[in-house]
């Protein structure tokens, strides 16, 4: 494939970043209006991070079983079938009143969205030339946060009138147009050639073993802990620790999303010209190491706003170079499957960490604790980085 032909296929790139967004509406909404959500469902700290947790952890459970049905059916398919299941529920999600109910169908969101990203993540490198694959999965993530952006400006101004849950049936209905003007374009899903041996579920005891894979494993539990724990609760820390409005607290949302959307697909670039994706990963790292550290002891406003955006710049400046990496080292052959496995430790961490900063504000009446645990976190992650460089120079 050549650079002509990515720009011939510009449109169904766009369709698919925007098919992205409309779920970063969905998971971010739940995030920013959670002060809202809280209090009319009248629960916890601790019951709100469930609420997100739960459909992490079962995102995080079909991320295998995901990846593995990419490598064997159509991507294209099985994303049209995510992106319908899961807007159906957001829609779903609005009209139940029930807390229990609210759970289940969070649960079953998380199934259809790893329906949606693996699925997805294939169908956006198959648009672009092999030398840019960190790139294509940089871009690809993009719409989750362009979406932040406009969702974190507007959006306390418009739950006002409109309430939380009508604008998550708008959500859905964005959704639902998106993936209809999607499968428009790209077609109808076609049979998927054979390459080589069919891949086979019991290749995955092989892949475990691979030390790339386990050391990618550490860095991706990192990724998503932070990456989840500091944009679901960072609204709801500056409203209840640093005694911000929501509307504010909007308003430096959206600025972490505007930092971290270009900043996304520039990661994948920087790595796809240097050839040096550890390099931009141990970057990352280091920065988020800091700013984490930082961001509850900094005194006022200025000083938050300033380690929000470093952070910002590093939170997911590495997402395409990570997911390359172990590809880079084993091949193309097992890309669902190895990719499944790396994003399945990713969302774990995410179910834990989003889950664990609530219970630590319910019990220590902070966010303290919790956002250094992330520093920690960081560090490991570091780590793992550097023990990495071997397995990256043998492939060479």
């Amino acid at each position: 494939m050549t650079i002509s032909d990515t720009t011939r296929r510009r449109p169904v790139i766009t369709l698919l970043v925007v098919c992205q967004s409309s779920i970063g509406l969905i998971f971010g909404g739940i995030g920013l209006f959670l002060p809202l959500i809280r209090t009319d469902l009248g629960i916890s700290f601790t019951e709100a991070g469930t609420l997100a947790a739960v459909s992490n952890l079962t995102y995080a459970l079909m991320q295998v079983p995901s990846g593995y049905l990419a490598d064997r059916f159509p991507p294209r398919r099985l994303f049209l079938i995510g992106m319908l299941g899961l807007n159906l529920l957001s829609a779903l999600f609005a009209v139940l009143e029930s807390y229990p109910l609210l759970l289940i169908d969070q649960a079953l969101a998380g199934v259809f969205r790893a329906l949606v990203f693996m699925p997805g993540l294939l169908l956006m490198t198959e648009l672009f030339p092999p030398g840019r694959r960190a790139s294509a999965m940089g871009l690809y993530v993009v719409g989750g946060f362009s979406s932040n952006i406009l969702l974190s400006a507007i959006g306390p101004a418009l739950v006002g009138p409109l309430g939380w849950r009508l604008l998550f049936v708008l959500f859905a209905g964005f959704g639902l147009l998106s993936v209809a003007l999607y499968r428009y374009l790209a077609g109808p899903s076609g049979r998927r050639e054979p390459s080589g041996a069919p891949v086979r579920f019991g290749e995955l005891p092989g892949l475990l073993r691979q030390r790339i894979v386990q050391l990618t494993a550490v860095i991706q539990f990192t990724r998503l802990s932070v990456a989840q724990g500091f944009t679901f609760w960072l609204p709801s820390y500056l409203v209840v620790d640093r005694g911000q409005s929501l509307a504010a607290a909007g308003l430096v949302a959206a600025l972490a999303s505007a930092i971290s959307a270009p900043v996304n697909y520039l990661g994948g670039y920087l790595s796809d010209r240097i050839n040096r994706p550890l390099l931009v990963i141990g970057g990352s790292l280091v920065v988020l190491t800091g700013g984490l550290t930082l961001l509850t002891y900094v005194p006022g406003m200025l000083g938050v706003l300033g380690v929000v955006a470093l952070i910002s710049v590093a939170i997911q400046v590495y997402f395409g170079p990570l997911f390359a990496l172990p590809l880079q080292v084993l091949g193309d052959r097992n890309a669902g499957l190895i990719s499944g496995i790396g994003n399945f430790w990713a969302n774990l961490g995410g179910f834990a960490f989003v889950y664990a900063l609530g219970a630590v504000k319910d019990t220590t009446g902070s966010f303290r604790a919790g956002f250094l645990s992330l520093a920690v976190l960081c560090v490991v992650a570091l780590i793992a980085t550097w023990v990495a460089r071997p397995s990256l120079r043998r492939a060479g």
